[in-house]
């Protein structure tokens, strides 16, 4: 439950930093009174309860795929559970198609996220300091580059080194934020009032031209809910719950609530309420905290970054990269270069441009916002399809959370001129990187399928005509086991050799966090000793072509020496003929993205010294 808290609840325990004081920006054109901030209050109370417990915490987390959550892991299940037939036998297609389009938009909104979090999170930390001295303003800036940029070079030791001392950080942080809440809370018992929903209502009736303005601000108290399903696969549903229910929740709901009162007993206090609950002596050792609590939410969500880009490559969403396993005991915890220095590129720009948590807030919310309405209609689907909940209540639950998530959604519209146009440009961005890709590949395969002879038949044609066989063994990488590779047929034109041992050997990314290992490998003896092998791992899963070899070696009982087997991969590029169906420019960036795809020697785990790579124009 500690060990949790240190990793799920990093950005939704930080957001007292900053939700509250952006709820009461006098932008939004709310009058300063009591009974707004006891709406307010309400407003995030309740919020908290109905989408973060009440949807995330009882519903969602139910939803685990072999144990993993996070969107992709429910866009699998729930791909599952549309293509399976409905009581009458029948298939749809249509909704096989829109739960790949709504994984994927989660998925892409996820990097907008992955920009903004460490940017707001550590910038509304630092900014700790002018409330202690107003003359220590002009350092904020350079302060929060200097966190930023030393949490991103330490992004490729892994978190497994530093991860011991975050449980125990942010259960001091959560400490600190119920203890500081509740002691306003004592001193104004009059804003425990505010538990009652009707204050909410009232609010969002009297302030009806300015109710979406203020719902885009008081949706950032729950940024970070999504994190809860997302990092389930590392704990479990069940500690996450305890830890929520029984630390995070009381802890901020005191906080938001203490808050509260301090600005009721002292409007001034308004420009920054969450430091203003806290004596001068322990300002800065709370800056210090606050740094430290932010600096480990950001970690979470880069994490999840890398997490997430290695998931998409392995079910064929983007091109392969460099990959660096960082935990020899957890495989979810992996470290992809190319994704961590754009992130600090990125990040370091919005802080720059943008400069206050204030102005960074505009930007923050449209992309978390949808993700949560993709979430929502996923689990629907699951719940529906795959479980087989009754419908009419499966209808009216997505229907309450839906209307919830959208309202939202329209509320951080507003934003949209102001900053939220950048995480709606990355999603973007990112979703025609996953179809450019997943397109391309699925066309050039259709090219290559075209030029292929059936394996059996190449098999039947040796007996009539023999080449010389090499000693050793020899592995061919292919996209169809049951079909001659390129880089054997290129092997055998210009080497006119044969080996004694021949693996073509397909490997096959399941929509399963893990495969098992009686289900990994499929192997078929063609004679000659020739063998049709597929392999097949999980999104969640290295795939590793020696160890693989090693294991169907022992299955099977073969004699397979490490050090007398050769690997042999063909590189397919694109010529200058149009793709059918493929637009000019789309092309021209599926060319420049397979270039620079990452080599799948690297990919597969195959030793250098043994690898022999073939070129193919298409």
């Amino acid at each position: 439950m500690v060990a949790a808290l240190g990793v799920v609840f990093g950005d939704i325990g930080t957001s007292p930093l900053y939700a509250f004081k952006e709820t009461l920006n006098p932008e939004h054109g709310v009058a300063f009174s009591a009974a707004a901030v006891l709406g307010l209050l309400s407003l995030i109370f309740w919020g908290l309860m109905v989408v973060v417990t009440l949807k995330y915490v009882v519903f969602v987390l139910r939803a685990d795929h072999d144990g993993e959550g996070g969107i992709l892991a429910l866009q699998a299940l729930a791909r599952h559970a549309a293509d399976t037939p409905d009581g009458r036998g029948r298939r749809h297609p249509a909704l096989v198609l829109a739960t790949i389009g709504l994984g994927l938009l989660g998925a892409a909104m996820f990097y907008g996220d992955s920009l903004i979090t460490p940017a707001i999170s550590v910038l509304s930390a630092v900014e700790g300091l002018e409330v202690q001295a107003p003359q220590l303003q002009r350092w904020v800036i350079p302060l929060t580059l200097v966190i930023l940029v030393a949490l991103f070079m330490v992004q490729r030791r892994g978190t497994g080194a530093v991860g011991k001392v975050f449980g125990p950080v942010m259960l001091l942080w959560f400490g600190a934020l119920g203890v500081s809440g509740a002691l306003q809370v004592v001193e104004q018992p009059q804003v425990l009032e505010a538990l009652d929903p009707r204050h909410a209502l009232r609010f969002l009736l009297d302030h009806r031209p300015q109710a979406l303005a203020v719902l885009g601000a008081v949706f950032l108290a729950f940024t970070g809910g999504e994190a809860l399903y997302a990092d389930m696969g590392h704990f479990g549903a069940r500690p996450i719950r305890l830890a929520w229910l029984f630390i995070a929740l009381p802890a901020l709901v005191l906080n938001y609530f203490g808050q509260g009162a301090l600005v009721l007993a002292d409007p001034a206090a308004a420009d920054n309420p969450f430091f203003r609950l806290f004596p001068s002596w322990a300002l800065l050792p709370m800056v210090g905290l606050a740094a430290m609590a932010t600096v480990i939410a950001s970690q979470a969500v880069i994490s999840g970054a890398f997490s997430l880009t290695a998931q998409a490559m392995r079910l064929g969403y983007l091109p392969r990269m460099r990959i660096v396993q960082t935990s020899g005991d957890s495989i979810g915890q992996v470290y992809v270069p190319v994704i961590n220095w754009l992130l600090m590129v990125g990040v370091l720009l919005l802080v720059v441009g943008f400069r206050s948590s204030s102005a960074l807030s505009a930007a923050y919310g449209i992309a978390v916002s949808i993700t949560m309405v993709t979430t929502t209609l996923l689990a629907g689907l699951v719940a529906w399809r795959l479980w087989r909940w009754n419908g009419l209540a499966v209808l009216l639950g997505v229907v309450v959370f839906v209307g919830v998530d959208l309202a939202f959604v329209v509320a951080n519209t507003l934003k949209v001129a102001e900053g939220g146009w950048l995480t709606l440009a990355v999603a973007v961005a990112t979703m025609v990187l996953f179809s450019t890709w997943a397109k391309g590949v699925r066309l050039t395969r259709a090219e290559l399928v075209a030029e292929l002879i059936p394996l059996p038949d190449f098999v039947a044609s040796l007996a009539m005509d023999m080449p010389h066989r090499a000693r050793g063994t020899a592995v061919f990488l292919t996209a169809d086991a049951l079909c001659v590779p390129h880089a054997l047929l290129h092997n055998l034109h210009h080497n006119q050799v044969l080996h004694e041992q021949v693996f073509v050997m397909q490997m096959l990314a399941c929509e399963t966090p893990r495969v098992p290992a009686r289900e990994r490998i499929e192997a078929q003896s063609l004679g000659h000793g020739i063998w049709s092998v597929k392999v097949r791992y999980g999104f969640m899963e290295a795939p590793n072509v020696p160890e693989y070899l090693r294991m169907l070696a022992y299955q099977k009982g073969l004699a397979v020496e490490a050090m007398s087997t050769s690997y042999f991969i063909s590189r397919a590029s694109l010529g200058r003929r149009r793709l059918p169906a493929f637009s000019g420019m789309r092309q021209a960036l599926f060319s420049w993205l397979q270039r620079n795809a990452g080599r799948a020697s690297d990919y597969f785990h195959l030793p250098e010294n043994r690898l022999v790579e073939m070129g193919q124009r298409l």
